[in-house]
């Protein structure tokens, strides 16, 4: 039961921070509706996962694994890619966040001199485009985890 509870008190903080960190230094607005990512959609989940597979696969992994060591900067000081299934923290973040991220690129949403490989697509994807990619991998996580990200975007609106 104590690793449950730890395990509920590290999801608080991470919602916690991933709000603070939303709310500072990301300029989408988080009450948008069309941010809501299109995880149980059959053809909006299809169109990602074929928007996947071009674009971010080669980065976090055919089957959303993420690059080794994923935890561990690398020679060049940068953190790996990191996984996108329920092992990864990509559940962590609200869909306003995750939209940011894959829109604008992690260095621009975290801001502060972070640097990162993790580029921007907003000159090759539409927002539709990064809608639909964001749900396919959203898809693919347990039912368990789908519910504590939905909760998640309940409460910041």
């Amino acid at each position: 039961m104590a690793v449950s509870k730890l395990g509920w008190a590290a999801f608080g903080i991470t919602i916690v921070g991933g709000f603070i960190v939303l709310s500072v230094v990301s300029p989408v607005d988080t009450t948008d509706a069309k941010l809501r990512l299109p995880y149980d959609d059959t053809a909006r989940v299809a169109q990602g996962k074929a928007l996947y597979v071009e674009n971010c696969a080669s980065c976090h992994g055919a089957n959303l694994e993420g690059e080794p060591n994923w935890k561990q900067r690398t020679s060049d000081g940068l953190m790996p890619a990191p996984p996108h299934d329920q092992s990864g923290h990509t559940w962590h973040h609200p869909d306003a966040m995750l939209f940011a991220i894959t829109k604008q690129g992690s260095a621009a949403v975290v801001g502060q001199g972070y640097e990162s490989n993790m580029p921007g697509f907003e000159d090759s994807l539409s927002d539709q485009d990064i809608l639909n990619v964001l749900g396919y991998i959203k898809s693919t996580w347990p039912d368990r985890v789908i519910k504590m990200h939905n909760g998640m975007n309940d409460q910041q609106g």
